[in-house]
């Protein structure tokens, strides 16, 4: 066989499963600079908003699984249109907002399942069906790389709308009429209903319920699962908190939509870097890398006052080493588990992950309303960070022989 075969015919799927992601991720992660003008124009606490935005990563975390489980049987077209659908209504109901009720409906709860159908989990796993094994690492950090475009295009244009109009309101319509782009982006990319996957052991006969079963006695993926927990409690709460501890540090508003664009910028570079460095070396020993260098650049932004100058450098060391993930934990679950249940093992793994999420979007906002500061809240994240770093390295040297999935009886 060929070591590379071409990618014409899967093209229109891939560029599909990009827009989706872009957009979705893009709108999704920039929802934190509507955080100060909305908590000052209605009846809305700091708390309250991130306790919207972390009940969105629970939902998101519990209907993943489920979600990627029913794609066996439905395919993957229909759950990621209507949840392109369900996106656009969440981000009406925000505009639309008058206090926490419709605030936790349409970024928590429409949101949060529109997430599921829309976001990284289920764009990979299209892709990975597209692309030979041979590419589908790289591939993977390509179409991965796309969600930091949909953030370098929304948070800039989102906070340019709101300093321009003076009404936050405006900018979440303007965001609304980008995220009716998920539909169609979706459609698209499921035309890789029309392809049909190549054996994998004894996988293709299992049931959903065995194949959960083998994967949660497997140690090098629960190891994993575990350590993105950590990955998710720090990410959310840079993306939910950030642009509300530079306010407070007096910086200009549009230093925390730059920041978050130049993230969105170098994840495309690390993204790509990480996809074809993830075809190559052990990606688990690449995933407690990327742990224990978070940990480093986090204490060396937090530990002094923030300047424009720190946090431009901040948010490209961070940026490169932030979506990296992506690629390198769906490549991993492909290893172990063959294609066939990938998008609900995935699921599981980003299950866990929004538990973390949640911890680091409430819990931030619950240490700042408590003590007036995040010192407390970025102590603990780096410290657990680099606790999971060093667990995720150890397990990836030790390189337990890989168990593929058991045939069933």
């Amino acid at each position: 066989m060929p070591t590379k075969e071409p990618l014409g015919p899967a093209l229109p799927v891939l560029i599909g499963a990009a827009v989706m992601l872009a957009m979705a991720m893009g709108l999704r992660q920039s929802l934190g600079i509507f955080l100060t003008p909305m908590t000052a124009d209605i009846a809305l606490s700091v708390s309250e908003f991130t306790l919207a935005i972390a009940i969105q990563n629970l939902i998101w975390g519990f209907t993943q699984p489920v979600i990627g489980a029913m794609t066996v049987r439905l395919g993957f077209r229909l759950p990621m249109v209507l949840g392109g659908v369900l996106f656009c209504i969440g981000l009406v109901l925000l505009a639309l907002a008058d206090g926490f009720l419709m605030v936790l409906l349409g970024a928590g709860v429409c949101i949060g399942m529109a997430m599921a159908a829309t976001s990284s989990a289920m764009a990979l796993a299209v892709s990975s069906r597209a692309v030979p094994a041979s590419r589908r690492s790289l591939i993977l950090g390509l179409v991965g790389s796309a969600s930091s475009v949909g953030a370098m295009v929304a948070a800039p244009l989102g906070q340019a709308i709101n300093s321009y109009t003076g009404d936050w309101r405006i900018g979440m319509v303007g965001f609304a009429l980008l995220g009716l782009s998920v539909i169609p982006a979706a459609w698209i990319a499921g035309r890789i209903d029309r392809v049909h996957l190549p054996a994998h052991g004894g996988s293709d006969s299992l049931t959903a319920r065995d194949a959960l079963k083998a994967a949660l006695r497997h140690p090098p993926f629960l190891v994993m699962s575990a350590a993105f927990f950590v990955c998710g409690m720090t990410l959310i709460f840079l993306l939910t908190h950030l642009p509300n501890y530079l306010a407070i540090c007096g910086m200009d508003p549009m230093l925390s939509a730059t920041a978050l664009a130049i993230i969105g910028g170098f994840n495309i570079a690390g993204s790509i870097f990480f996809g074809w460095a993830g075809g190559r070396w052990n990606k688990q020993a690449l995933l407690g890398i990327m742990y224990l260098c978070r940990a480093v650049i986090l204490t060396a932004y937090f530990i002094v006052p923030p300047t424009p100058e720190s946090t431009i450098l901040f948010a490209g060391f961070m940026g490169f080493f932030w979506l990296g993930v992506s690629p390198l934990i769906a490549g991993s679950v492909i290893e172990m588990f063959g294609l066939r249940w990938q998008p609900m093992l995935q699921g599981v793994t980003f299950f866990v992950h929004q538990f973390g999420s949640f911890a680091g979007a409430f819990g931030g906002g619950y240490v700042f309303d408590l003590t007036g500061s995040y010192d407390l809240a970025w102590r603990a994240g780096v410290l657990i960070g680099a606790a999971a770093g060093v667990v995720q390295l150890t397990v990836a040297l030790w390189r337990p022989p890989a168990r593929p999935l058991p045939t069933a009886a």
